[in-house]
């Protein structure tokens, strides 16, 4: 089951309202009562990370009850004013059916969504999703496009799959060196399995 991250900090953290900064320093300190009701006046106020941080706090059931109905509606929030952060959680909300009905249709939408803001992790859930065939018709070619341009980005699980999909021709031509090639990336990104795959490649 994928899990849903959340990504309070960076520098970027600054360029949004007290609110966000502070409720940050709260999460920090485990003060996560004190967070929610900071997140929440940011995203009373307008700013979307706000309602991101906030939404994730209602999965987790920190600071406030666990609610996921709540937490979707605040992603979506999020999501629609241009956090694509909540649009990938809403697109793991739905394919695990965590509180909502699970469906991989909009599951799909809202990994394209992010994907298309350049949310990387949403680039990589939409390409299992048709590595699979799961809520879309199964096509490796689009997968193999999506694992590539998040492994450039650093998700070491996409680099994994590409070394699978090359070392197997899943809906590609074999070739080993590609496979190795993808393996030692995922490998120095820290998949331990990875660094065996490249070995096992002679």
């Amino acid at each position: 089951m994928k899990k849903v991250f959340v990504f309070l900090f960076g520098m970027f953290v600054l360029l949004f309202s007290d609110d966000v900064y502070n409720g940050a320093e709260a999460y920090v300190k485990a003060d996560y009562e004190l967070a929610s009701e900071l997140f929440n006046k940011a995203c009373n106020d307008g700013k979307s990370l706000g309602c991101y941080n906030l939404g994730v706090m209602y999965e987790n059931g920190e600071g406030v009850e666990q609610n996921y109905l709540k937490a979707v509606e605040l992603h979506k929030q999020a999501c629609y004013s241009n956090n694509f952060s909540g649009c990938h959680n809403l697109g793991v909300i739905y394919e695990n059916g965590t509180g909502v009905e699970q469906d991989y249709k909009e599951a799909l939408n809202y990994y394209k969504k992010a994907c298309d803001g350049e949310n990387i992790l949403g680039c990589h859930n939409l390409g299992t999703m048709y590595a699979t065939g799961q809520g879309v018709e199964q096509d490796f070619s689009k997968a193999r496009e999506l694992f590539i341009k998040a492994c450039e980005d650093g998700v070491a699980l996409s680099c994994y799959n590409l070394g699978f999909m090359y070392e197997n021709a899943d809906g590609v031509k074999q070739d080993l060196v590609k496979a190795k090639e993808f393996f030692k990336k995922a490998c120095d990104y820290g998949i331990e399995d990875s660094c065996y795959s490249f070995k096992d490649i002679k």
